[in-house]
């Protein structure tokens, strides 16, 4: 997945901090939506994967206007029902700019959602 570095990407709009360069959050859910293209083979009908946990290390920065390539790889561990995805991003020099790994579990999209407490009145 590529991805241009814009201002609604920075650390200054997302709010994660004060230079305006790609904010840690935003590179994460870059990610996140490569493990969900990754994970297609591994899910079936009416089943999704949702995030459970995230290990990234973010190298250096990227400036406004910077490419950045995202990938995901095959699931380095897949049990059925958890997956483990290598991930990394790239800038358009070809600089490594984060690496680490995302799980995610494969779930029943129904079952899940009606497991989703209703807010509380009030929120």
């Amino acid at each position: 997945m590529r991805h241009v570095v814009t201002e609604s990407d920075t650390a200054t709009t997302v709010g994660s901090g004060d230079v305006p360069v790609l904010a840690t959050p935003r590179l994460i859910a870059w990610m996140e939506a490569a493990t969900m293209e990754a994970a297609a083979p591994f899910v079936g009908a009416g089943r999704t994967t949702v995030g459970t946990a995230v290990r990234i290390r973010h190298l250096c920065a990227s400036r406004v206007g910077e490419l950045v390539e995202v990938t995901a790889q095959s699931p380095s561990t897949a049990d059925g029902r958890r997956l483990t995805f290598p991930v990394q991003a790239v800038d358009g020099s070809g600089n490594l700019i984060a690496t680490g790994e995302i799980d995610r579990a494969v779930v029943d999209r129904e079952r899940f959602l009606a497991a989703v407490p209703a807010p509380a009145a009030g929120r």
